[in-house]
């Protein structure tokens, strides 16, 4: 594929509504290329049919189309099996279903649950429901202000005591992508007693960006979302280690993640079906196997560099203005595509605002991380957010009207 001829698969920027858009909110959802589209529309137009049950060609076809997908999925991630790879809704549910089965299963009165103060909500009031009901103790890895959590900080909280750390791989806010190997290293051989801490990572942020390797993490849980990597919006991705999955229960009950039902007792499904009640998502399983693939045609080492780039470029315009402030490391190679900044005197909502009206898209608010918001001292922020189909002359249209921004709300 020609890397310059890309944006013509995305369909919403060939519209005349949006054909100047600037999109800078890819963080929150990126868009789809139609190779992912025409996916999932085939799904439904040749193989519709409810999968896993049923006895005739056209289920079979369905079940075929959905299964091949997780092991796409398994591959692009490494799992060492597909039936380590759970479909869910979005990486939020993925994480929920950790706290609901492991942790409410394992996590006791006196045990240390830690997080980073950096933590998407997803990956922070999960593991606060859990210490309150279980009376287990909330411990925060603090990072600085530029998002580093120092080896001295995550091995002064992890310790005998630890029985889970959750942590996200990049984050949110910063761009940050945190030593997870490492923390994961650490965790195992000295939480819970020497019996190792279970280590669940947030992979929301980094699995559109980075080549990610499950079993060299050798993270115990890892999530994702499909709508982040240019995949249909509603399906996620769970993936966990066999053997701490077998020994979980279930989440949710009923549909297909049973084997046997009788008024006395209930045997449920092997893996990975166990953790998939009810009918599943098979056409946007299909669409996320689709997006892999795309992902794949264009490069993960090309994305990376891509995003170091254009990072480069949008960071150095920012530090030339003054009243602008870069939330994070002037390193523009620690940001992983992700800018959050303020404007002196200039709320964040109106930043959005304003720049909408220029046609560019990007976020502004706590970002879903509030504890981090008030660590740092902020109520919000805004945030542009950007991916392998942005361009140099975006940045440097996005960088003029923001130059401009104090000017048009009548400050000097």
């Amino acid at each position: 594929m020609l890397k310059n001829d890309m944006r013509s698969d995305f369909p919403l920027f060939g519209q005349k509504e949006y054909s100047d858009l600037i999109y800078f909110d890819n963080a929150a959802t990126t868009q789809r290329p139609r190779q992912v589209i025409e996916a999932v529309g085939k799904f439904y137009e040749s193989a519709n049919a409810n999968p896993l049950r049923g006895l005739y060609s056209l289920s079979v076809k369905a079940t075929d189309m959905y299964e091949k997908a997780r092991s796409n999925i398994a591959q692009f991630i490494n799992a060492r099996q597909s039936l380590e790879v759970i479909f869910t809704r979005n990486a939020s549910e993925s994480l929920n279903l950790v706290a609901f089965t492991w942790a409410m299963e394992n996590v006791s009165e006196g045990d240390e649950v830690v997080v980073t103060a950096m933590e998407h909500h997803s990956n922070f009031l999960p593991w606060k429901m859990v210490c309150e009901k279980k009376g287990a103790s909330l411990v925060f890895l603090e990072c600085d202000d530029q998002g580093n959590i120092s080896k001295e900080e995550y091995q002064s909280k992890i310790n005998s005591r630890t029985k889970l750390v959750a942590l996200t791989h990049v984050s949110n806010v910063f761009g940050i992508t945190n030593p997870v190997k490492e923390i994961t290293a650490y965790a195992h051989k000295t939480g819970n007693g020497g019996k190792g801490a279970v280590v669940v990572v947030d992979g929301a942020q980094s699995t559109p960006h980075i080549k990610i390797d499950v079993q060299d993490l050798d993270a115990d849980f890892f999530a994702f979302s499909s709508h982040k990597l240019c995949g249909p919006m509603g399906i996620g991705v769970l993936y966990g280690k066999q053997d701490l999955l077998e020994n979980m229960p279930p989440f949710l009950r009923g549909g297909e993640m049973i084997e046997y039902v009788s008024r006395e007792e209930v045997t449920y499904a092997e893996l990975p079906h166990k953790f998939e009640a009810g009918t599943v998502n098979a056409a946007d399983a299909v669409g996320l196997s689709s997006a892999i693939d795309y992902l794949k045609s264009i490069g993960l080492d090309y994305i990376e560099e891509n995003d170091k780039k254009l990072s480069t470029m949008l960071i150095s315009g920012m530090k030339g203005m003054d009243n602008v402030n870069i939330i994070g490391s002037p390193d523009p190679e620690k940001h992983s595509g992700i800018v959050t900044f303020t404007i002196d005197g200039v709320h964040p909502h109106d930043i959005a605002s304003i720049l909408d009206s220029e046609h560019i898209a990007i976020r502004a608010g706590h970002h879903c991380a509030q504890p981090l918001m008030e660590k740092l001292g902020v109520g919000s922020t805004a945030r542009a957010s950007l991916y392998f189909y942005n361009t140099e002359k975006e940045v440097e249209v996005f960088l003029d009207k923001l130059s401009k921004v104090r000017s048009w709300m009548g400050l000097k």
